[in-house]
This record gives structure tokens, C-alpha cells and sequence, in this order.
């Protein structure tokens, strides 16, 4: 499915766009390439790329300047690649709608392993409909009758609960940030409540992880919000 994807990777620092052309050339990926916002806007409009690799530090600009625009035409995915590490960075990226987010310095393994996710929920987006049947680890969730199970044992959740893993699920391997999830189950004038996401989750986590103080399944990133881990 990411065999032969279009690449736009903006980012200014010429070594570390030597190293990522590398590995996606390797792997079968084509990339163009840009090093401002100014080039990146224009790349973007003219050559319709299947994934962005975004830094945020750029000559011209900021990155996620270049995010809000692309937003505004397209659903292409999008990952940041920021030597910013901080928290508020990370929410502030996904927020804005990146769909995941890498701390430089990064490996190979990961960045592949991440864009790897995003396209295939972008195929899936495209594709249209929702699966009836999502599936991840021993854990099921029948959406149309909205009953979930693990090891064919079906598990009893609250509709908050359940809500809080089927956004989950739709989104497997990707970030969700707390303010999304809050949006999401409860809406937006709970976005500000982040409390409700952690008890929630500990509460569903005692139902779907076999051992709740080390999750497998819905991993905690810190200070920014969940990943439902895929199998």
C-alpha cells in the first residue's frame, strides 16, 4: 500500500534530509523535497504528495504555519519531525492536526514504522465506510452491535468507555492528544477537562489489559495524550 508513496519532506537541515532520503529510497518511496515554507507550499499545491515529513524550524517561518494551511485543502498525512521536545509542542503539532509527531534525533525503524500507520489510515479514510469489526491484539469490538470482547469473552463497558475505544481503535497507532479525546466523547466545552480522560482510561484499562499497572495496549504519552498500541 506505501510502496512507491510520494514524499514531501520540509526541513532545512541538508544532513538529515540526506539521511531520510536514504531510508525512503530504500524502502521504495519517492520524495521531493523542500527546505522553507515558501517551497514547501508550492511542492505541496503542485505535487499532491501522499505523506509530509514537517519540521517546525524553518528559515522562513514556522512549520506548523504550513500545517494550518494544508489543513485548509487537504487530509494528506502529516508528521512532525521537531528537534522541539517539549510536551506543549507535541499537543500544540496534533492539535493543529498532525497526524503523529518524532523528536529528532529519531531511527529508521520508527519514522518507516510510523508512516507506515499513516498511510494506511489515509487508504482506510479513502476507501470510505467504517469497518463493522475492529480488531487489536485479543480484543474485538463489533460495532453494530456494539459489543466488545477479549478472548472471545465479551467485556462490559460503561458507553463512556466505550466511546474512549472505539476512538481508539478508528486511530490505532496514532497520538491522540487529550483535548481531542475530550472533544471526541464528551465535547467541546469539556476539551479544558483532562481529568475525565485519565479516569476513564484507568477504568477502561482494567477491563481490556491483563495487567493494568503495564499496559500493552493503550500506552500512555506522557503529558500529550494515548496511542492504542497496534498488533
Amino acid at each position: 500500500m506505501s510502496e512507491g508513496a510520494l514524499v514531501l519532506v520540509v526541513e532545512d537541515e541538508k544532513e538529515l534530509r540526506r539521511f531520510v532520503r536514504a531510508a525512503l529510497t530504500a524502502h521504495g518511496y519517492r520524495m521531493i523535497e523542500a527546505s522553507s515554507v515558501a517551497e514547501a507550499k508550492m511542492l505541496a499545491t503542485s505535487h499532491n504528495p501522499e505523506i509530509v515529513l514537517l519540521d517546525l524550524g524553518l528559515p522562513d517561518g514556522d512549520g506548523l504555519e504550513l500545517l494550518a494551511m494544508l489543513r485548509e485543502w487537504s487530509r494528506v498525512p502529516v508528521i512532525v519531525l521537531s528537534a522541539r521536545g517539549r510536551e506543549d509542542d507535541k499537543v500544540l503539532a496534533l492539535d493543529a492536526g498532525a497526524d503523529d509527531y518524532l523528536t529528532k534525533p529519531f531511527g529508521t525503524n520508527e519514522l518507516l514504522a510510523r508512516m507506515r500507520v499513516a498511510l494506511r489510515h489515509r487508504a482506510s479514510d479513502a476507501v470510505g465506510g467504517e469497518e463493522k469489526v475492529l480488531t487489536f491484539g485479543d480484543v474485538s469490538i463489533d460495532r453494530t452491535k456494539r459489543l466488545v470482547a477479549r478472548g472471545g469473552q465479551e467485556l462490559h463497558l460503561t458507553p463512556i468507555e466505550y466511546r474512549l475505544l472505539v476512538l481508539l481503535a478508528e486511530h490505532a497507532g496514532k497520538v491522540l492528544t487529550h483535548r481531542h479525546i475530550l472533544k471526541e466523547v464528551w465535547g467541546p466545552t469539556y476539551a479544558s477537562q483532562s481529568h475525565y480522560v485519565r479516569v476513564h482510561m484507568a477504568e477502561l484499562r482494567k477491563k481490556i489489559e491483563v495487567d493494568p499497572s503495564r499496559p500493552k495496549l493503550i500506552v500512555t504519552e506522557p503529558g500529550v495524550g494515548y496511542r492504542l498500541r497496534e498488533a
